[in-house]
């Protein structure tokens, strides 16, 4: 990756790929792979000028802005009423999230109970305090959401992780491991790290990352 380069060309402002990165806050590999799949995207068409390839700034602006639009839109409205110290049962805690059912809270949140009971039937019943599960949304909206959206409680799903937003934060580590030549080896811990998740969950969310977006049939946002 070369130094980050903006330059006024015809009394606009342009930007390189290097330019396009340290604007939007993105990863150099993730600017090249919104270009390679732009029309999925929406990322505005280069041109080329001084022998280089050049984006106006204008236009990465607006893609950018939706972008992180429709990143937002897989999450759900969080209720934020209620003593923050009150326990909650998973009924609850999928309430406040805002899903449809119980079934759909993120392993994230399963992973940080406050209180586990062990029923009788061997079958675990889990409860959380309002903060915990506000602490989980937040994590969610601060980076890539750790949950899945409402309403997945449908027809059977091609996979364990369809319309699973943590899918995003895999596939970006896998491209930039890819793009920069990185060893694979070490990536569930990293991306274990990053999520708040166990490094199994980790593995499992990079090879469903790994497999053909046709097989995946997921909707993901880089």
């Amino acid at each position: 990756m070369g130094s980050v380069a903006q330059r006024m060309i015809g009394g606009r402002i342009a930007l390189d790929r290097a330019g396009t990165a340290a604007h939007t806050g993105a990863a150099y590999s993730t600017v090249n792979h919104w270009h390679r799949h732009r029309v999925r995207f929406g990322f505005p068409e280069g041109f080329r000028h001084d022998d280089k390839e050049w984006f106006w700034l204008d236009d990465i602006e607006s893609f950018h802005a939706s972008h992180l639009s429709a990143k937002r839109a897989v999450l759900t409205r969080v209720s934020r009423s209620g003593d923050p110290n009150d326990l909650v049962t998973s009924g609850g805690a999928a309430k406040i999230l805002g899903y449809a059912s119980y079934r759909n809270l993120p392993r994230t949140l399963l992973d940080q109970a406050d209180q586990v009971e062990v029923l009788p039937s061997g079958r675990l019943r889990r409860r959380w305090l309002r903060r915990t599960v506000w602490a989980v949304a937040d994590a969610r909206t601060g980076r890539h959401s750790t949950g899945r959206t409402p309403g997945t409680t449908g027809a059977r799903k091609p996979h364990p992780y369809a319309d699973d937003p943590r899918l995003l934060a895999a596939i970006e580590l896998l491209t930039e491991a890819d793009t920069t030549g990185l060893d694979r080896r070490g990536l569930g811990l990293a991306l274990a790290r990053q999520l708040g998740i166990t490094p199994r969950t980790a593995q499992r969310l990079l090879a469903t990352a790994s497999k053909p977006s046709s097989t995946l049939q997921t909707q993901t946002w880089e």
